[in-house]
Order: structure tokens, then sequence, then C-alpha cells
């Protein structure tokens, strides 16, 4: 018994560095928005982005524990051209993911702080820490760090949910009028707000690099149903807290008249007053070092996972025979540089850098979705750890409903 529990454990990791990416911008943000916009609206939505992208991500895990690699390796084995749509999906859009999740942070440190400082410069100031933090701890420290501040937002999450529905719902101001979901910037917030829930299906690949490190710091190699329950265990979490922050914005806000501010250190005050709303004012201090501690963990999984992803990426591409440590913290610095560039162009306005960001996100997530769904089908896959028929049948009704909705962004945005 002692023995099984402690194999568990030694699996139990990538599946809080998950969830640790994924509760940071489409729930604080996206998820809260959609409450306070819409109400209870969008819960089907967020709903439906969960179950139909889960084979996908799911996929990143199983790969891992049927061969032992990393799912570029997989890609790579599928033929070079796979590796390099990757590449340049992932180079469309990994600089202003980290940009944008980064410059949140920022507003949260700010608000945290009193600090008046430009947060744009406070971005570059974390991305900096970040960086050194994972070029000199490695895997370890992020491991330990984000299992630490993960149960902190956790608990505090699950307190402000049901202290928020057991109060009454707000009273609506007398002009509200409740926004139509068919109108066209309705559409497009709905599909960015998928974009990013739980997060990218190209960060899919994330999961079997994480599941291959911790498998090298434990030196236990788990069996595919414990790495999947790891797995499990953060997308579930990942699930439920959307839903908690999405009504935490329809009870404190929805009908009150008031927006989130597009001001990154306003819109972390507005977030965190949701919470004091629902537990008192003493919670205020106690709710503002969570939610930047949720936000500076998203930004450093972020920057290890684009760093571990690309630099894999690129070295499988150009520099077969140069040290995976090496261009994995030369591509975590490009990404921190170039993402702190993004960050001085378009930090003026957070809704559009958020919004730019989850819907790129969104529209590449059909063909990561496919390319996935190859990979796992293909012969690099022994019988025994292939999907079973109904995880095959959910993939292929995903890559339906990414592509449907791909495409009514498109025709949405440029055509109406």
């Amino acid at each position: 018994m002692k023995s099984e529990l402690s194999n568990k454990l030694k699996a139990f990791g990538p599946g809080i560095l998950f969830a640790s990416t994924c509760i940071g911008v489409s729930h604080l943000v996206q998820s809260t928005r959609a409450g306070a916009d819409f109400g209870f609206q969008l819960v089907a939505f967020i709903l439906l982005a969960n179950l139909f992208k889960y084979p996908f991500f799911e996929f990143g895990s199983r790969f891992a524990a049927a061969t032992k690699k990393n799912l570029l390796e997989g890609y790579l084995a599928e033929g070079k051209w796979v590796l390099w749509v990757y590449f340049i999906l992932s180079l469309a859009s990994m600089f202003t993911v980290t940009a944008a999740v980064t410059f949140v942070t920022a507003g949260m440190f700010n608000n945290l702080t009193g600090i008046t400082l430009n947060p744009a410069y406070v971005s570059g100031i974390i991305l900096v820490i970040c960086t050194l933090i994972l070029a000199l701890g490695k895997y370890s420290i992020l491991d330990t760090l984000l299992k630490v501040i993960g149960s902190v937002l956790l608990i505090s999450t699950l307190v402000a949910f049901f202290g928020a529905v057991s109060k009454a719902q707000v009273t609506p101001v007398d002009n509200f009028v409740p926004k139509d979901i068919f109108e066209r910037d309705s559409i497009i917030f709905i599909i960015a707000l998928m974009g990013w829930m739980p997060t990218a299906v190209d960060l899919s690949t994330w999961n079997s690099l994480w599941t291959i490190e911790r498998m090298k710091q434990t030196g236990y190699v788990p069996k595919l149903k414990e790495i999947l329950a790891d797995f499990n265990f953060g997308y579930i979490i990942t699930a439920v807290l959307a839903i908690c922050f999405l009504t935490l914005g329809a009870k404190v806000m929805y009908g009150t008249g008031v927006e989130l501010s597009d001001n990154s250190t306003v819109f972390s005050d507005q977030v965190v007053t949701l919470y004091t709303s629902a537990l008192g004012d003493w919670a205020y201090f106690i709710i503002a070092i969570a939610a930047f501690s949720v936000m500076f963990s998203t930004t450093i999984t972020v920057v290890d996972g684009f760093g571990r992803a690309m630099g894999e990426t690129t070295r499988l591409l150009f520099f077969k025979k140069a040290d995976a440590k090496s261009t994995y913290k030369w591509m975590m610095i490009i990404v921190s540089a170039v993402s702190f560039l993004f960050i001085l162009l378009l930090s003026s306005n957070l809704k559009d850098l958020v919004d730019l960001a989850t819907t790129l996100s969104f529209v590449i997530a059909p063909i990561i979705a496919i390319i996935n769904y190859r990979v796992i089908t293909s012969k690099q896959i022994p019988e025994d750890y292939k999907p079973g028929k109904k995880l095959l049948l959910l993939a292929k009704s995903g890559i339906v409903f990414l592509t449907v909705f791909a495409i009514i962004y498109i025709v949405v945005y440029f055509f109406l």
C-alpha cells in the first residue's frame, strides 16, 4: 500500500503544472468577464470547450506514457513537415500569449503592493525573475512552487465561490440592458473565451515534456493509469474553477453597469474586490496575494513551457547535436525578450491584448488537434496505450467543434 501511494506521488506533478498554466488569464480574466458581462449565459460554452479539448491534452500525457518520449518527437516521426507546422503556429502565438499573461501579472503586483510603476516595465522585471528562477532552479523549484501556490488559490477560490452563491444576486441598475450573445462583439468574445478554455490546444506538447521531466526528476517511470490520473486531476480542477470565476463575476458584477477595466492595475483591484464582496473586506489582502501568486505561477509555467517546447522544436529541426538544456535556456531568454517588446507595443489596452492572444490560440487549435489525433493513432503507439473508441469519437467531435468555431470567427470578424 505504501509503495503504491509512493508511486502515485512520484507521478504527481505535471497535472498541477498544467492546471497552473490554465488558471490564469482564461480564468481570472476571461471567465470573470464572461460572468460580469453575460451572467450565466456562457456556462455551456465553457463546459463545451473543456469537453471537446480534453482528448488533445490527454493525448500529450498518453504519448509520453506510451513512448517515454515527448510529443514533439512524435510530430517529427510523422514527418518533418508536421514539426514545421507546429513551429510556425507556435511562432504566431507564443509571444502574444506570454505578453498577455505577464501583463496581467504586473497589474496584480501593482495592485498588491500599491506601487504605481508602469505595468509594462513591471512585466519586464517579472519576465527576468521567471527566467532566472527556471535557469537556476530548473524543474524541481517550479514543481514545488506551483503545488503550494495552487493549493492556496484553490482553497480561497472555493471559499469565495460558496460565499458568493450564498448571497442574493445583485439588483440590476435601472437602465441595465443584458448583452445579446448573438451580436458581433459578443461572438468574438465567446470565441476568445473558448480559445484559452482551459488553455490553448498547442500547449498539449507541454504535458508530455513535463511528464518526461518528472520521470527524470524522480527516477520513476509511472504506469499509464498513474500519468492519466495526475493529468485528469489537474484538468478537473481547471474546469471547476472556470465555473467558480464565472459565478463570482455573475453574482457580484452582472447587472451593476460596472465594466472590467482595460487598465491592468484597476482590473486587478476589481477582480480582488469580487472575492471580498463574497468574503468580506478582511480578505482583501489575502486574496490579492493569492491572485498575484496564481498569475505569477501562470507566467513562470508559460515561460518554462514555451522555452521547453520551442527549445526542443528548434533542436529537432535545426540543431540535433545541441544540448537540450542549452536550447531550453536560450529559448526562454528569446521568449521573454520578444514578449516584453510585444507588451511595450500593445499594453495600452488589456482587453485587446488578451482577446488577440486567446483568439489566435483558438484559430490554430483545429490544426494542432488534427496533428495530435494523427500521432496518437499512429504506429508509434503500442495497441495497449491507444485511446478507446469513446475517446477517439470525442476527439473527432472536438476537431469538428474547433473547426466550426474557427470558421465562424473568421466570417464574423472579416465579413460582418
